[in-house]
């Protein structure tokens, strides 16, 4: 009887472990096959030596307009595969690239994060490349980002493209406490694969999942399983600090290139538990969001997606990439 309980302690122990089993990656994601080539853009930035990861994908035929993919907070990119593959079809030369703090670029000890400082890293990228003149699209954390980029480079950017974007409201304004990078990295130390997947699963995919969806869950968790994932969560805790004080929904006026809004309606990102009860109904009201945006921003078409979630490009492609290349058609 002694060995049978002791046998039934230590299954049940070992669950946690089991429901988390799958790939480990270094802290650049070392492991991880991206869709197409990698290239590296060597730089410096606040005194220290940088990479930043990139694909550069050349379509068969050119149109002569090149689209630059902005990852979200939880992705990669190359979890644009099926975007950069619509658009390189359609004409379109794509620059899909990984953040400094994410994936497979740099990911420093000290940094002083900022969108303005993402952007300026994203234009010497760029740059580097001889492209003074793109569209610029952005999903999640992403959209965010590519807000400020079209904000500090009006002139570069021939359109901007944010998908179902944060920053459309100001969560400390309206109430969410604020949260000491500590707690945030001690959080993101305890991501597993099955609390992704809840999470993605209600929020990104509007309460459904298909297997397909495994692959982004491993590639973000296979990081905090491995040898670097120290690393990995300390520029997670900072990035979530970035987002937090840094929203970009009070200068959507700003914005005078044609704007091309991609809205899965069903998304609640944003909808903090730490807010207060009273509170919480009232964040991450994606609807509401983009059309408040959409009557603020002069040149502007908003496209809203009424059963899906946070990353409709992934959801739906088919659905979201007609969408998309019939919006980029629309430049004036």
């Amino acid at each position: 009887m002694m060995k049978l309980i002791a046998a039934l302690v230590l299954l049940v122990a070992a669950q946690p472990a089991l429901a988390d089993e799958g790939p480990a990656y270094g802290p650049r994601l070392e492991g991880f096959d991206y869709p197409f080539s990698v290239s590296r853009f060597r730089f410096t930035s606040q005194g220290e030596a940088m990479e930043m990861a990139y694909m550069d994908v050349w379509p068969a035929r050119p149109n002569g307009r090149t689209v630059a993919l902005l990852h979200g907070k939880n992705f990669c990119a190359a979890t644009w595969e099926g975007t950069i593959s619509a658009l390189r079809n359609a004409g379109y030369r794509v620059v899909a690239i990984d953040q400094v703090g994410f994936c497979k670029s740099s990911k420093p000890a000290h940094y002083q994060y900022s969108f303005e400082q993402l952007a300026a890293n994203t234009h010497a990228l760029l740059q580097s490349l001889g492209l003074s003149r793109v569209t610029i699209m952005g999903h999640s954390m992403g959209g965010m980002l590519a807000t400020r980029y079209a904000l500090a480079y009006p002139e570069g950017t021939e359109q901007l493209v944010p998908v179902n974007p944060l920053g459309l409201e100001d969560g400390r304004a309206k109430g969410v406490p604020w949260t000491s990078v500590d707690d945030s990295y001690k959080a993101a130390l305890n991501t597993t694969a099955e609390s992704a997947r809840e999470y993605q699963r209600t929020v990104y995919y509007a309460g459904t999942w298909k297997p397909e969806y495994d692959k982004w869950i491993q590639m973000q968790v296979g990081m905090f399983r491995g040898p670097g994932k120290d690393v990995v969560a300390w520029n997670s805790a900072l990035t979530s600090e970035m987002i937090y004080t840094q929203p970009v929904v009070h200068e959507l006026e700003k914005l005078k290139m044609p704007v091309l809004y991609l809205i899965g309606d069903k998304d609640t990102t944003g909808r903090s538990n730490r807010a207060p009860k009273d509170v919480q109904p009232t964040l991450g009201n994606f609807p509401a969001m983009s059309e408040a945006a959409k009557a603020r921003i002069p040149n502007v078409r908003l496209v809203r997606f009424a059963n899906m979630g946070h990353s409709p490009q992934i959801q739906d492609p088919a659905a979201f990439h007609k969408a998309l290349l019939e919006g980029l058609a629309l430049k004036p």
